[in-house]
């Protein structure tokens, strides 16, 4: 199935999910699961399937992108669109992100239904299936979209989405990070102002120069550390099995809630920019414009910063804190653009803990933490909406095919693809039987 999916181009932009939205359709409905289709927009699509429990409990909630992001294809040594299987991989834009997950959720679909059909039970929860567009693109046109015209078919208690990992060091798995919260992206502008002129005259108040003064003390502000019961977590479990004492004591630290340790290990984890993430809000300048002409002065320069809060924490405090830091009354610091403030989910949750449960089935001694995710996934619309959502990539990936996402030649092992299925059928039969 994923090599099958693997071949539908679903490029966004501009998407055309709707081909691989029939095949998945079709391989539902042949193990007569309950499915609906539906086309938001011309070419897009989202598939929405179920099986019914005895509604003794609520609904647990599989959730995919069928989208993916552009290719170089002659950077790749494969076909990106081919599904090609090599020296025990299976390559192909999407084998991570996201059609890996989207087979893993299909094949589990079509696993319950065989099980059940053989043994006579019944689950007490629906599992709903959910394979939607545009994720890639914001979603208007997949989550978005379901949520606003038919919310009925996705209420669920909790849902199992994309955005955690499986880390592995020495070719080994070394622990497992499951997303209950991410941080919140929005987009901010920095407008700088001044005179125009000649530049043959050089005038001291010149706005590309303000603005790079803006942008250099933007860049050294550090928002303060800010930690959540998950981050608490995930630095505890971490402690336990990293493998440097220095860097093991700094999160035994800064999960001990004793504000001097906090500070001492935040400083040490600190150097260790994914680390320093989750520790604090994110402040990155990603664009800078200015001018017309090498030869005129322009009236004003502007620079784009990407702004991560941590739920709950206010952008408009943040952005308070960084004009201050900027000092400069002809600089405007101004948010164009919102992220979407969900609530993070509980690590005291049933599906937390089945998840947790076939980790160590399938690997014992496998460590499972909460972990929150600095990058944005459906699951902030799903919390949004009153459910407990939780991240996943099932696939135990080293670091050099975990960098290959979003990248060339991203690949998925069979083993990893293995134990990822086996992973996302047991916590769902777990948390739903």
């Amino acid at each position: 199935h994923l090599r099958r999916m693997l071949q539908f181009d679903t490029t966004n932009p501009p998407g055309n999910e709707l081909p691989l939205a029939r095949y998945l359709e079709s391989a539902l409905a042949a193990d007569g699961i309950e499915t609906h289709l539906f086309e938001p927009h011309p070419g897009r699509a989202a598939v929405v399937a179920r099986i019914r429990g005895s509604g003794k409990k609520a609904a647990v909630l599989l959730l995919a992108h069928m989208d993916v992001v552009g290719v170089e294809p002659d950077k790749w040594s494969v076909d990106p669109f081919g599904g090609e299987m090599l020296n025990g991989y299976i390559y192909g834009r999407g084998a991570i992100d996201d059609k890996g997950m989207l087979a893993t959720n299909l094949m589990t679909m079509l696993l319950l239904a065989r099980e059940l059909k053989r043994s006579g039970r019944m689950l007490q929860r629906d599992v709903v299936f959910v394979a939607t567009s545009d994720e890639e693109a914001g979603g208007e046109w997949g989550i978005d979209w379901l949520l606003k015209n038919h919310p009925h078919l996705l209420r669920a208690e909790m849902a199992l989405n994309e955005g955690g990992r499986i880390r592995m060091a020495g070719g080994k798995p070394l622990y497992a990070a499951v997303q209950t919260a991410e941080k919140i992206s929005h987009v901010v502008t920095v407008t700088a102002r001044g005179p125009a002129g000649h530049a043959s005259v050089p005038l001291a108040e010149n706005a590309v120069a303000r603005l790079g003064r803006a942008l250099a003390r933007i860049d050294a502000f550090e928002p303060p550390v800010r930690l959540l019961p998950s981050t608490r977590m995930f630095f505890a479990g971490l402690s336990q099995l990293w493998k440097s004492p220095l860097e093991a004591r700094a999160m035994a630290d800064v999960s001990s809630g004793v504000a001097k340790r906090v500070a001492r290990g935040a400083a040490v984890l600190a150097r260790t920019p994914v680390f320093n993430a989750v520790l604090r809000a994110g402040i990155s300048p990603t664009m800078a414009s200015a001018g017309v002409r090498h030869n005129v002065i322009p009236a004003e320069a502007q620079g784009t910063l990407n702004v991560r809060t941590l739920p709950g924490e206010s952008l408009s405090r943040l952005l308070a804190a960084l004009k201050r830091a900027v000092n400069d009354p002809l600089v405007e610091i101004v948010a164009v653009d919102r992220g979407v403030n969900a609530p993070a989910s509980s690590h005291r949750s049933p599906m937390f803990r089945a998840i947790a449960d076939t980790v160590s089935e399938l690997r014992p001694g496998l460590v499972t933490v909460p972990y929150l995710s600095t990058g944005a996934t459906d699951s902030a619309r799903l919390r949004a909406a009153g459910m407990q959502a939780f991240g996943l990539l099932p696939f135990p990936l080293p670091p050099g095919d975990e960098a290959r996402m979003h990248g060339h030649d991203e690949r998925v092992a069979l083993s990893a693809f293995d134990f990822g299925t086996r992973l996302v059928f047991g916590a769902i039969y777990r948390v739903a039987r």
